[in-house]
């Protein structure tokens, strides 16, 4: 778990932007104060940018979004250290987010559309021995029905509309966080409850990448 500890200089400025991005939620600035986003940095040269508010490449032209980003979605998810609680995380990515919820979570199960990102997932969870994050090859927009329901949904990137029937996964006091394309520069946050009313949208003023449908086949 070494791997994983921020520095604490860097941590704690990073700590500081984030509040004045709007990021205060307690829980979720300790995770990330905690988690550093070098453990999940391959490309070389960039673990000097890991703690900055920025966007980072990863493999299959993916991107990890800018920790401002990643610490809204958890935030309006929530979590307040549910140790039971089951999250369903669409779009594992570098496996960041994933992170930082299952210290906000009981378990945390990903479903991610590129394989190569899935089996480095696994690998990669392995290695810094984080046993409570399960991930699935396939179409994260249509959920994983077999282990819902699920107390939290978040999307780790932006649709142009709520997917269809992610609601219906979510357990009876669930919450489900959709990032919602809203323009060139700005996503709003919506969240929705279980019966598929929109309780709440927040307005995030940067660009998100997009989700795309579908389980890819080449990568």
């Amino acid at each position: 778990m070494a791997e994983l500890i921020a520095d604490p200089f860097r941590a704690a400025r990073l700590l500081l932007h984030l509040r004045q991005e709007g990021v205060t939620d307690p829980l979720v600035l300790a995770a990330m104060e905690t988690i550093g986003r070098t453990a999940f940095v391959d490309a070389p040269g960039l673990e000097a940018l890991a703690f900055e508010d920025a966007m980072l490449p990863i493999p299959c032209g993916q991107v990890m979004l800018r920790p401002s980003a990643t610490g809204h979605l958890l935030q309006a998810l929530g979590l307040k250290r549910e140790r039971d609680a089951r999250v369903l995380l669409v779009g594992f990515g570098s496996g960041y987010m994933a992170a930082l919820l299952a210290q906000l979570a009981g378990h945390v199960f990903a479903v991610e559309r590129f394989g190569r990102l899935a089996e480095e997932g696994r690998a990669r969870m392995a290695r810094l021995g984080i046993a409570n994050v399960s991930i699935a090859h396939g179409d994260g927009l249509h959920g994983w029905a077999e282990q819902g329901p699920f107390d939290a949904i978040v999307l780790a990137g932006a649709v142009e509309s709520v997917p269809e029937g992610l609601a219906a996964q979510l357990a009876r006091h669930g919450r489900l966080v959709v990032p919602v394309a809203a323009g060139p520069a700005q996503t709003n946050l919506v969240s929705v409850t279980a019966t598929g009313e929109v309780a709440g949208r927040h307005p995030l003023f940067q660009w998100m990448p997009r989700l795309l449908e579908g389980r890819a086949q080449v990568l």
